[in-house]
């Protein structure tokens, strides 16, 4: 699950993008086969095989010769057949005519080498493939902690992982359940542990220690499907921070109060930025500077430092404008008189110029 940290595309969210959606992907459809039947399936091919090449050596019998008996039954030829795709070979019955030798070469052997990869791939399908994929997975839980977990692979919960490990989160540190494998190829590309589970299963959840998450983030592409899934992570992890994508208006109150922190509207923010565009040109464009870490700034939520305290919000260490800070549940604007005297335990919403930029440009 948890292949090598890969960058895709550099440091540039477009071209990672990009690079992703170039790739040639096959036509498919999903087949559901059970395991009885998967297996019943690759024993049934093997068996044809076997039943094939019993037909020819005993339509070349003739070809054969038992150094036992010197007769060649029916029984000896299914013997033959036998000991000859297992490659044992005793040598009391053998291929003696030019035709025969030939029929061994060139259609026996590739059925040989057939019943041998469905046999071996069976094997590492049902037995070493489980074993190794148990083993796998315990190793990662194990290792789960403090880390940020993504309900939904689709169009947020995409862009949503590509944005943190932009902003320097170990993909390592970045579990995304979803119930498309195709999706979750995508994701592994990024290198972060992937499971093709129901996110809305107290199984699913437990096995990515939930309840140990630094963080929660739900876009199921469905309202109902991420509030129930709200509910059930609430449920196991009553104090993990949890992000939730709504799209209906009358959802985002039922998200709440199914235990969700923070209740995102792609819609409404689409509309808030179609109505800023009307009011300059430019509004939508700093906005969206504002979101990604591939802008010039970005907006950051920290608490303040023990020398920022007793300092005004005008005044941060980092040299950011600051916005607004949230004391004792309430927001305090950067204009209102509280704002001029940090205090411990202030949470600050500050503007501050992504990494790289010029500290001298206008935020």
């Amino acid at each position: 699950m948890a292949s090598a940290t890969k960058r895709v595309g550099g440091g540039n969210p477009t071209r990672r993008k990009k690079l992703l959606a170039d790739q040639f992907q096959p036509l498919r459809r999903q087949v559901k086969i059970p395991v009885w039947g998967d297996l019943g399936i690759r024993l049934g091919v093997a068996l044809s095989l076997l039943g094939l090449v019993i037909m020819i050596h005993w339509w070349d019998r003739d070809g054969l010769v038992d150094n036992v008996d010197g007769d060649i039954s029916f029984l000896d030829v299914v013997y033959f057949t036998m000991i000859s795709v297992t490659t044992t070979g005793f040598g009391d019955i053998a291929p003696v005519t030019d035709r025969a030798r030939l029929v061994e070469s060139l259609i026996v052997t590739p059925v040989r080498i057939a019943v041998l990869f469905i046999f071996v791939g069976a094997a590492y399908d049902f037995v070493i493939k489980r074993s190794w994929e148990k083993w796998r997975m315990a190793r990662i839980q194990e290792q789960l902690d403090d880390h940020v977990v993504v309900l939904g692979y689709g169009v947020s919960g995409s862009q949503s992982v590509g944005e943190l490990i932009e902003r320097g989160v170990d993909p390592h540190c970045i579990v995304v359940i979803d119930p498309s494998e195709e999706r979750l190829a995508d994701a592994e590309k990024l290198g972060v542990n992937v499971m093709a589970a129901d996110a809305t299963r107290d199984e699913t959840l437990k096995s990515v220690r939930i309840d140990r998450a630094q963080s929660v983030l739900v876009s199921a592409g469905r309202d109902d499907t991420s509030i129930l899934i709200v509910l059930t992570v609430r449920h196991l992890a009553p104090d993990v921070p949890i992000s939730v994508v709504v799209r209906a208006d009358d959802n985002e109150l039922l998200a709440r109060q199914a235990g969700a922190n923070n209740v995102i509207n792609p819609v409404r923010f689409t509309g808030l930025l179609l109505a800023g565009s009307v009011k300059g040109a430019h509004i939508a464009d700093y906005l969206a500077d504002l979101a990604s870490v591939g802008g010039r700034v970005q907006l950051v939520e920290r608490v303040v430092t023990e020398a920022e305290c007793g300092k005004s919000i005008s005044e941060l260490s980092t040299g950011g404008q600051g916005l607004r800070v949230y004391r004792n549940g309430r927001a305090i604007g950067f204009w209102e008189e509280e704002c001029q005297t940090l205090q411990p335990g202030d949470v600050l919403v500050e503007i501050i110029p992504t990494a790289g930029s010029e500290r001298g440009v206008s935020l």
